[in-house]
């Protein structure tokens, strides 16, 4: 999988489709489908904490179906779990997973919305959730998201009536939602949304349960279903050729950095949803019993619902632009409504179906993918209709405002091809993630403009209007500017069009790491954003600490290419630890942040604009060894922090492991989840094993109790469990005092363990043999404690050492304690060794 971290000029593009991708070209099957929705008013909101807790198979249901409008509410992005694609982490992490969710809905049929609730790790109560994510404004983007949605029914994911027995995110989702029920028709409960918004009374809200949380199927087989309605979601949709299972699979497995990917089914598939709030459907087949879904509900929806109806009916699958005069005046009417919610809501969809049935393709392309403020873009505009309509373009109106005549008729199947160019505002905001351009708490991120708060991206304000005239009846279409380019093996890709600044810079680790006195050269990382651009660089940092020079020059000729600065880092000679920033001078103005591009094959090109800044450490610490083999699991950056401490570190593969090439590592590291993700280690153990026996070190790192490849993790029982500590400030018992690894090379105290980030720990393991001991004992507030975090068993002539202390967190975090304690474990079994042997070794 390709990643891009770091400021290159990248020359092979994705063909994801996303904010700028190739347009979706609707089939005469999927326009039919889309005009029955386009007759269906009614609205579903599914809501829970993360992503991935979505019910696929429900939200598919509801959308291609039951044809409802269906959105889910994600609380988070996701930024707090573990990335099995790449070694981005929270943030950045959390960037992909919305991004996943989005490819997910554009399977599934749904949209997406959040609030501003960060996924700060797992939580084991929703007294602790609610009071790091900021009950009351979770609860008010909750509130907002119901108002502006307008859901006749919500559904749950979670149950709200247990807490403290699953995640507390989960529960605390149910909880805001059953709360925010009543709440979201309360003109006194969050008074200042109504500016942008009106109150909304949901008819009904419901938990979609399952047998899981009955504890059996027998149970729940048992249990009182008279508040459950049964949806059978087996359906199989002929238009597509595929049952909403397989739909729901294919939407499911775009959760790829979580590695869900999903099989599809086939046949009767069985959903329960209990009420808890509302009245109870007196037919429990239709969830909409009782609401008005028809174009009646709205105030001059009759003559639309009848021209949509004969639309509907008289259909041409061979020839669907028959339909558009009807659609037409459907479209004006819809336009005329007094209800802005549908007629904003139906606005969209018609526009969308009346540019399918008229084969319109309507494309506005910038000669880069990038551009600065001030710059001045050349676009490529196209426009053709394949049908035998009468349409004509009499206007386009380009990003800065200025609209320019066409008068052109647009005959069938004949293309237009034309060059426009318009000069970007100085004012225009640089494009990146609007919930990471201010720093948030722990719990929460800030988001300043209320009419961002919920949407999944920052809205793209460069566009192309293409003013229509369709069948007599004036019509405007909206097209994104987006970058098109061919690529050799690829043929033609799609990438967004993002505004950026005209200088940015990083320092190319992000975590650096000094474990002596002696000064060390860094690399600062210029990226232009225009052509000839010029001015010098200093850095910020730590008083205590020395850099020279003190200013670099640069010069860069072309946009997109980088210089390279390398400055000089002197750090003092007790132990310190801070922040080192560039700062890019241009003429009068100062840059602080850099550009950090991320490129995936599932999802489109991201550029986000972060703050430039990396921690420095000088590090009090000792080592023994110098040679790690390294297996890498799920995404990690165990192996660069490593190296940052003065350790070679070998990349490993399963298929490499042998005996030969075992005896050269002083330490063998596996990598997070590798038991869980790659088959090939359950044939490769018993030659890990045989290392250890032979002298070897093998330190293996967390694997979730799910899901393993093998049972045998250890030469001795080891039993994974669900047992974590959540929190990172929580006590730690050093429990084996004399042990080697608590006191060689480093005398590891209490102290180590100060500023951990995020949790001390996951899925420890809670059975072991007797020739484990175990080194710590920490846990959670009014819990038992947990002494399975760290655990050390001699074999043979070596040492086996299992960890679900979370390092792969606390090295990015430049944790100083965790890379002590780390060298100690891959110091086991040296420690005696004479300094010659060592040498020789």
């Amino acid at each position: 999988m390709q990643r891009i971290l770091r400021f290159l000029v990248l020359f092979f593009m994705t063909t994801t489709l996303a904010i700028a991708q190739q347009p979706k070209k609707l089939s005469s099957s999927e326009i039919y489908e889309s005009i029955k929705k386009l007759n269906f008013l009614g609205s579903v909101l599914y809501l829970a904490a993360h992503p991935d807790d979505e019910n696929t198979r429900l939200i598919s249901y509801m959308s291609n179906e039951v044809k409802a409008r269906t959105a889910y509410l994600s609380l988070t992005r996701g930024d707090g779990g573990q990335n099995l694609v790449g070694p981005e982490i929270r943030e950045l992490l959390g960037l992909i997973r919305t991004e996943e969710l989005l490819a997910a809905r554009r399977i599934d049929g749904g949209e997406q919305l959040f609030t501003r609730a960060n996924d700060f790790g797992y939580s084991k109560h929703p007294d602790e959730t609610l009071a790091i994510w900021d009950k009351n404004e979770v609860m008010s983007d909750v509130v907002l998201a119901i108002r502006r949605f307008q859901p006749d029914v919500i559904i749950n994911r979670f149950d709200h009536r247990s807490p403290g027995s699953t995640h507390g995110h989960h529960t605390s989702s149910a909880m805001l939602s059953v709360e925010a029920f009543d709440l979201a028709n309360d003109k006194n409960a969050f008074p200042e949304q109504l500016k942008l918004v009106d109150t909304w009374q949901t008819k009904r809200q419901f938990f979609n349960t399952s047998w899981w949380f009955y504890g059996s199927q027998e149970a729940f087989d048992e249990a009182d279903k008279t508040n459950l309605l049964q949806i059978d979601t087996g359906v199989y949709f002929p238009s597509s050729g595929k049952s909403n299972p397989e739909i729901a699979a294919l939407s499911r497995s775009q959760h790829k950095s979580q590695g869900f990917g999903s099989m599809g089914s086939r046949g009767e598939q069985l959903e329960y949803i209990e009420l808890i709030n509302g009245d109870l459907p007196q037919d429990k087949s239709n969830i909409f019993e009782g609401i008005d879904t028809t174009w009646n509900r709205v105030k001059g929806g009759k003559a639309i619902g009848d021209i949509l109806t004969e639309v509907q009916n008289n259909y041409d699958f061979k020839n669907p632009s028959a339909s558009l005069p009807n659609l037409m005046r459907a479209y004006k009417l819809i336009t005329n409504l007094e209800n802005t919610h549908w007629k904003t809501v139906k606005t969209k969809e018609i526009k969308n179906i009346i540019t399918a049935c008229a084969g319109l393709y309507l494309e506005a392309s910038a000669a880069s993918n990038f551009a600065t403020p001030n710059e001045t873009v050349a676009l490529n505009i196209e426009a053709i209709n394949r049908s035998t309509s009468n349409i004509s373009l009499t206007s386009i109106k380009i990003p800065n405002g200025v609209e320019v005549s066409k008068h052109l008729k647009l005959e069938n199947n004949a293309g237009f091809e034309f060059k426009e160019s318009f000069k970007i505002s100085p004012d225009e905001a640089f494009t990146t993630p609007y919930w990471l351009t201010k720093k948030g708490s722990l719990g929460m991120y800030k988001v300043e403009d209320p009419k961002l708060i919920g949407k999944p991206r920052t809205p793209r304000n460069l566009k192309v209007t293409f003013n229509l005239n369709i069948e007599n009846s004036p019509i405007d279409i909206e097209k994104t500017v987006i970058y098109k380019t061919n690529d050799p093996v690829k043929g033609e890709v799609y990438k967004p069009f993002d505004i950026i600044p005209e200088a940015s810079a990083s320092i190319s680790e992000k975590v650096i790491i000094l474990n002596s006195d002696a000064q060390r050269d860094i690399e600062v990382l210029v990226k232009s954003g225009r052509n000839d651009l010029e001015g010098y660089v200093e850095l910020a940092y730590p008083k205590n600490w020395k850099v020279y020079p003190q200013k670099q020059k640069f010069e860069i000729t072309y946009k997109g290419e980088t210089q390279s600065l390398v400055f000089t880092v002197i750090p003092p000679k007790e132990q310190s630890e801070g922040l080192i920033s560039p700062i890019v001078h241009v003429g009068d103005k100062t840059y602080t942040k850099e550009l950090v591009e991320m490129e995936y094959d599932h999802i489109p090109f991201q550029a986000v604009l972060l703050p430039s800044e990396s921690k420095i450490v000088r590090l009090d610490i000792k080592k023994r060894g110098e040679n790690i083999g390294y297996i890498e699991g799920a995404g990690d950056v165990v192996p660069e922090s490593l190296r940052q401490i003065g350790y070679n570190v070998s990349l490993l593969k399963p298929e490499e492991l042998s005996a030969e090439n075992l005896q050269k590592f002083d330490a063998v590291v596996v990598g997070i989840r590798a038991y869980n993700t790659l088959d090939a280690l359950k044939f490769k153990q018993q030659q890990l094993f045989d290392y250890v026996a032979q002298g070897g070190n093998l330190i293996v790192q967390y694997n979730t109790n799910r899901g393993l490849v093998t049972e045998e993790l250890a030469p001795y029982t080891l039993q994974l469990s669900r047992d974590r500590v959540t929190d990172e400030n929580a006590k730690v018992t050093l429990l084996a005092t004399e042990s080697e690894v608590l006191n060689q090379p480093n005398k590891i105290t209490k102290a180590d363990f100060e500023g951990w980030t995020q949790e001390r720990g996951l899925y420890f393991p809670d059975e072991w043999a007797n020739e484990f001991t175990p080194i710590l004992s920490m846990h959670d507030k009014n819990e038992s404690p947990k002494r399975g975090s760290l655990l050390v068993a001699k074999y043979g002539k070596g040492h086996y050492v299992y960890t679900g202390l979370s390092f792969f967190r606390e090295f990015p975090a430049g944790v100083s304690g965790a890379y002590r304690l780390f060298a100690n474990m891959l110091s086991l079994g040296k420690n005696e060794m004479s300094e010659n042997e060592q040498m020789k070794k």
